[in-house]
């Protein structure tokens, strides 16, 4: 498909600040998939790691959802935070794999974690995490909320064509909660932006399952499955981290090197790798796991976010540059203080 995306310009950005993160958790299935494994079934083991720098990804048994690894990731959270999951008045999970079309994967997750809260989705595929958080951090900002616990978790495994030789390779499974609560003026969002492009909405999709062609319609065509353009996307992934990164820092009134770790989306080693050398950033400083878990879509970002706290590497007062972008086109990046 020739598609040659609009550049994204300058972004509306804002601030929202007095918003703190209380707690983190994540979860990953057992089940790990090597690249070996993959290249049994007739997969090119070299091709994957060039091109992806993934090494390897976790997938879901099989009496495993969504709901699962968001309940045990929420479940993580609501421990490491420490508090009465009683006080928990919100929940927001971004998925673009939910149990079923309906009700609300999130209200599954509500009822799994035991919370008494209204619950609901959000889908913006790989960028869902940053605007579920965003959308968190709106409520706890207003006064409405006081814990609101937000997950991204996501079941790529089932939505990947198994023939797809350079899809299917990319994705892995898993779930990552952040809680957050009212904060010191100090602490949240310095500067955020959120946006989307649906011009690209073909370039990353699932064309069927939806009103327009329902399920009856693509078992026989494998149209439920996900479908990539990769180099136009990885074209503008590249493009959008610098551009939206730069804006933000500068509104923030930061420099670049003023930020302690960047936490991008974690969708191929080579867009990371790309985007730190256009930004001329320290390479040790951007979070990497996407060599073990693969793509996990909603859930990658706030992996990171528990893991690299978990390390030590995001303390009290520590700046971070975060982002999520994908289908969509959709992406949010934000100036985050911890």
């Amino acid at each position: 498909m020739g598609v040659e995306l609009k550049p994204v310009g300058q972004s509306r950005i804002w601030e929202l600040m007095g918003v703190q993160v209380l707690g983190t958790g994540s979860f990953v299935p057992d089940n790990v998939v090597r690249n070996e494994d993959l290249a049994r079934l007739g997969y090119d083991d070299d091709w994957i790691l060039q091109r992806t720098g993934i090494r390897e990804r976790r997938h879901a048994p099989p009496e495993m959802a969504t709901s699962h690894m968001a309940i045990e990731a929420g479940r993580r959270c609501i421990e490491d935070a420490d508090v009465d999951p009683d006080s928990i008045d919100l929940l927001v999970l971004a998925t673009l794999t939910p149990d079923r079309l309906m009700p609300a994967t999130a209200c599954t997750v509500q009822h799994g974690l035991g919370l008494r809260c209204p619950a609901f989705d959000v889908m913006a595929a790989c960028a869902g995490f940053l605007y579920a958080l965003t959308t968190g951090m709106q409520y706890v900002a207003a006064g409405c909320s006081q814990r609101a616990l937000i997950i991204g978790s996501d079941t790529n495994s089932r939505i990947m064509n198994p023939k797809d030789k350079k899809t299917y390779p990319l994705f892995g499974d898993g779930a990552g909660a952040v809680l957050l609560g009212p904060g010191s003026p100090e602490q949240g969002a310095k500067a955020f932006t959120m946006g989307s492009d649906g011009f690209g909405d073909e370039l990353l999709w699932r064309p069927k399952g939806g009103s327009r062609e329902p399920y009856a319609s693509c078992v026989q065509d494998e149209g439920h499955y996900v479908s990539m353009e990769g180099r136009p996307v990885f074209k503008w992934a590249v493009r959008l981290l610098d551009d939206t990164s730069r804006q933000v820092v500068a509104h923030a009134g930061l420099e670049l090197s003023d930020i302690d770790l960047w936490v991008f989306h974690q969708a191929n080693a080579r867009i990371l790798d790309a985007a730190a050398q256009n930004l001329g950033i320290d390479s040790a400083k951007v979070i990497k796991h996407v060599d073990r878990y693969g793509n996990t879509s909603g859930a990658s970002v706030p992996i990171a976010l528990d893991e690299s706290r978990r390390e030590g590497r995001i303390q009290p007062g520590s700046t971070l540059l975060i982002s999520g972008f994908g289908a969509g086109l959709a992406w949010g990046t934000t100036v985050f203080r911890w």
